[in-house]
């Protein structure tokens, strides 16, 4: 017969001797099927008035989806940092055999039983205990349905990224806009009296003018002439976004060659046409997103504009639906009324992901949520009419730094996450408290905002606003009027338009930096160039910046080339500091073969003759415990070594083995059987396996040192092999025979300082 049991005191906060000591006993329930009793203890004691259970009965509505690799606790951690608000483990012993069956299904398939309370959904987590084997859960509450959405795109290694529309990937006009620009220089050149901004407007007025004419004739004739050639229009299917919706043809003219597209919003209505012109490097930064068929963002929409615009504009973008799908397309493209805020929890009114796991492409930091603020990559305003030739003036693109600054996020995220949040998760017992649990990764901490606003000199006049924006965009296309009689204002001062619209300045004028990881896209062109080889070689870049703690306060920034310390740079501000590391880091890539490289192409770039020490190739003021040795060390070396830093060096190793490996091959570590000898002595035997191939060997008295023997062997052997078995599950760039040599380094920089 099944009888009472007291929980052990370790179990019950603040302690406590007896089954009620602390708790409430209260009844399970599957749907209507009866599971059993549980003691359930609130995380503070003396908060018993408090538990979430209404009824003080626990009823389950369904179990969770299973996640193939996350365990539930790392996945609520996530969403829902420190939203434990009980415990509860069964009051018989032996348990209910329902409730037995329920908490080894959580616990083996990684689900969670899910109560339902009004729209909160309590999560029950099977933990294992250090006491006795008894079902007992951890209670998580979270916002209902942002679990489920969340299981996924964690287990997939996926966030979400949030793009504006105008001036941070399209500009559009239509005839009006064009003649409000227009008219707009036409009154700053009458009272201009310096030559060199008058021949600059009236090349602006130029460029207005040639395109104006391109959308008229399209209006007309519905063809356009392009450089003497006569260019018609070629009808483009809608794809319905809701159900009923009728089957619509729009004519469109794509002219590659300007970057440019002719569309009209209402077919019948030929007064709604709009020239739009493309971001340049929009197709790279497509293109990752959707590389290989796999995704790494689930991607979204959020713009001031009319919504028929929008979605007109994202259609072009996206014209074979492969970032948003049509079936999505009516919940991810969100428009908000011009002139509110920007809003994160807004964009994801459907539930489909946490704003901790999202990051924002705009070009505009202040019309976002004070909260989702550190959550934008702030990118300078698209000007192609003000600053035609300042996209390319960059190293590096606007949209191509955009999808490195998003690459380094997924990237920083995701080893946070893997490497920190779900090690630590798996180590906590049922018995651990609240503040046990890890820190939990969030999209904001790998970002660096700063707004983007126009500063101009004495000489330069801030640029109107080019486009259509917000309320603008439903009067236009509506065929209504939209007055406008902006006074002329002090070039020293940033404009506005009546829907909230900055008039910001070219590119050259901004000063964007990016997370650490990342890369400023204007003040440096050692920072640009450094990432763009970091992309060419495949290889993480990063930046790592502290503040001194002296009277002087100064910045120091590491840089960090595929995991190698590379470049350090000290300044009175942190632009500088990174200037001058990526300026370092250059400096000793061109004297040096890329030597990180050496294990990619199997060479081994390792000069004998150095004494220990000397440095890695890069940084000569580097020692040997810094970096990662490639020698096997012996038993009695990791014995004198801290265990938490041995732990750390383990991680270090892991990290590089990941970085070599396929992204879908891992480094298996098996526990092997222990002789009799070698149980003797309490020995731990540890292989490294890749692909059934045995890579490393580790043996000692300590369970993590001898697992970290066999690490170090196991990289040592992926640097060095030759055997086609083992090369097959490496990374493309692993089966190369050649490294980067200076000359190319130099190259990429002659080429990027002549772009300038």
């Amino acid at each position: 017969m099944a009888t009472p049991r007291a929980p052990p005191q370790a179990a019950v906060p603040g302690g406590g001797a007896g089954a009620t000591a602390g708790g409430v006993t209260m009844r399970m329930f599957h749907g209507d099927v009866f599971l059993g009793e549980a003691e359930v203890f609130p995380m503070k004691q003396g908060a018993e008035g408090s538990l979430p259970f209404p009824s003080n009965e626990i009823r389950i509505s369904h179990l969770s989806p299973t996640s193939e690799r996350c365990p539930p606790l790392a996945i609520l951690q996530t969403i829902a940092p420190f939203s434990v608000r009980c415990k509860l483990q069964a009051k018989l012993m032996p348990p209910h055999p329902s409730l037995h069956r329920l908490y080894l299904t959580c616990f083996n398939e990684y689900k969670s039983a899910v109560v339902v309370v009004g729209d909160e959904e309590l999560h029950l987590v099977a933990m294992p205990s250090k006491v006795e084997k008894v079902p007992c859960f951890w209670c998580c509450s979270v916002r209902s349905g942002i679990y489920a959405a969340s299981v996924g795109m964690l287990n997939l290694r996926c966030l979400a990224i949030v793009f504006d529309l105008d001036e941070t990937l399209i500009v559009a006009n239509t005839m009006k806009s064009f003649e409000d620009r227009i008219e707009m220089l036409s009154r700053r050149m009458d009272i201009e009296d310096d030559p060199v901004r008058i021949a600059g407007m009236s090349a602006e007025i130029k460029r207005y003018i040639e395109d104006r004419e391109l959308l008229k004739e399209f209006i007309d004739t519905d063809t356009v002439t392009d450089n003497g050639r006569i260019v018609g229009t070629q009808k483009e299917e809608v794809l319905p976004i809701s159900g009923g919706q009728e089957r619509v043809l729009r004519p469109v003219i794509r002219l590659p060659e300007r970057n440019a597209i002719l569309t009209r919003i209402n077919p019948e209505v030929r007064d709604t046409s709009v020239f739009v012109k493309l971001r340049p490097a929009w197709e790279d930064l497509r293109s990752y997103l959707t590389a290989k068929g796999r995704k790494r963002f689930e991607v979204y929409v959020c713009t001031m504009a009319e919504r028929d615009y929008a979605l007109e504009m994202w259609r072009l973008l996206d014209p074979e639906a492969n970032l948003i799908s049509s079936h999505n397309l009516a919940e991810r493209v969100v428009c908000v009324k011009s002139g509110s805020k920007k809003c994160l929890q807004n964009v994801f009114k459907d539930k489909g992901c946490h704003p901790k796991m999202a990051m924002v492409i705009d070009d505009r930091l202040q019309v976002w949520d004070e909260k989702d603020q550190p959550r934008v990559h702030v990118v300078p305003a698209y000007t192609p009419y003000y600053a035609p030739q300042a996209e390319m003036a960059n190293a590096v693109p606007v949209l191509c730094v955009a999808r490195n600054v998003a690459c380094n996020v997924r990237g920083g995220f995701f080893r946070e996450f893997d490497e920190n949040l779900l090690r630590k998760v798996f180590e906590l017992m049922y018995e651990n408290e609240l503040l046990d649990l890890p820190y939990a990764p969030d999209v904001g901490d790998y970002l660096v905002c700063e707004d983007t606003n126009f500063a101009p000199n004495n000489k330069d006049v801030a640029p109107i606003p080019e486009g259509m924006s917000g309320a603008e965009v439903g009067k236009r296309l509506n065929g209504l009027a939209y007055p406008r009689d902006q006074k002329q204002i002090p070039s020293s001062t940033r404009l506005s338009d009546d829907d909230g619209v900055a008039l910001r300045g070219i590119p050259g004028g901004t000063n964007i930096q990016s997370n650490g990881g990342s890369l400023a896209t204007t003040p440096s062109l050692f920072v640009t160039v450094l990432q763009e080889i970091g992309r060419l070689c495949e290889s993480r870049v990063e930046f790592r910046s502290t503040v001194s703690s002296g009277k002087n306060m100064q910045f120091s920034v590491e840089v960090l080339f595929s995991n190698e310390k590379i470049g350090i740079g000290i300044g009175k501000t942190r632009d500088e500091a990174q200037v001058l590391a990526a300026e370092k880091a250059l400096q000793n890539l061109e004297s040096n073969y890329l030597s990180f490289m050496a294990p990619v192409a199997g060479v081994l770039n390792k000069d004998v003759n150095k004494p220990p020490g000397s440095g890695n190739g890069f940084l000569e003021d580097i020692t040997l415990s810094e970096d990662i040795s490639m020698e096997e060390p012996s038993g009695s070396t990791l014995k004198e070594q801290d265990h938490s830093k041995a732990l750390d060096r383990l991680s270090s190793v892991i990290s590089l083995i990941r970085e070599l490996c396929l992204e879908d091959q891992h480094v298996v570590f098996r526990d092997q059987v222990r002789d009799s000898g070698s149980a003797l002595n309490g020995e731990y035997h540890f292989q490294a396996e890749l692909g059934g191939q045995i890579l490393g060997r580790g043996i000692d008295l300590n369970k993590d040192f001898a697992k970290l023997q066999a690490a170090e062997e196991a990289l040592k052997t992926l640097k060095t092999t030759t055997d086609p078995q083992i090369k097959k599950h490496l990374r493309p760039m692993q089966q190369l025979n050649f490294p980067l040599y200076p000359t190319e380094v130099s190259l990429i920089m002659l080429k990027c300082e002549a772009s300038c």
